[in-house]
């Protein structure tokens, strides 16, 4: 049996398809959410408006991550890395649709601005690929270590008796660490300064942004 190798336009179709479903599609989830283990709580329509602007901020973050893989993926110089960044892919289209859940359940909707986060987080996506895979494992790491930071500072931001978002940030968190890990013992590299406080001041971009808008 003969098996088709994918060319360069092949994986440029894939990648539009797949950018598609990030931004304008209902993604879904490999898991259920873990939200479902726990009791919708009362939420005043300030407690909600608030919950819901976090939960909008973390889905776009997994916009942004979907393209930062998909980025690295298209570029990654060896298959064992490219097959690891689309499995760590396939974990965030969980968190995506987690996200997305859970903002319909607090009436609301995700950001407007999704594709120009999508667009830009892919850009930087290739361009780590094409600094060499260490370079690009390192930028996961990096990556990652943010998030996990960013997703406890959330849990503590919700209203305190919203357990169904907390809980799924939570699981987003321990999965966040285990792609760091991973991405590390393949050979990821620290980051030399200043790219990651750059990292760092355009993820506060988005945040403030996405809360809103």
């Amino acid at each position: 049996m003969n098996v088709r190798m994918l060319t360069p336009l092949d994986r440029l179709l894939a990648g539009i398809e797949r950018a598609l479903e990030t931004v304008a599609g209902t993604p879904e989830a490999h898991r259920p959410s873990p939200s479902h283990h726990a009791t919708e709580a009362e939420l005043d329509d300030k407690e909600r408006r608030h919950a819901a602007g976090l939960m909008r901020v973390n889905h776009t973050g997994e916009v942004c991550a979907q393209a930062l893989y998909d980025g690295q993926a298209a570029l990654a110089r060896k298959e064992e890395n490219r097959a690891h960044l689309q499995e760590a892919a396939a974990e965030e289209t969980d968190h995506l649709a987690w996200c997305a859940e859970r903002l319909h359940e607090l009436e609301s909707q995700p950001s407007l601005l999704n594709p120009l986060w999508y667009a830009g987080s892919y850009a930087i996506g290739a361009l780590a690929a094409l600094a060499g895979d260490k370079v690009s494992l390192g930028f996961v790491v990096e990556t990652e270590k943010q998030v996990e930071a960013h997703l406890a500072e959330h849990m503590d931001k919700l209203p305190a008796q919203d357990e169904r978002s907390r809980v799924v940030l939570k699981q987003m968190q321990e999965d966040e660490v285990r792609h760091a890990q991973h991405a590390r013992e393949r050979g990821g590299i620290a980051l030399p300064f200043p790219i990651p406080q750059m990292m760092h001041a355009t993820s506060m971009v988005m945040k403030t942004v996405a809360y809103r808008i």
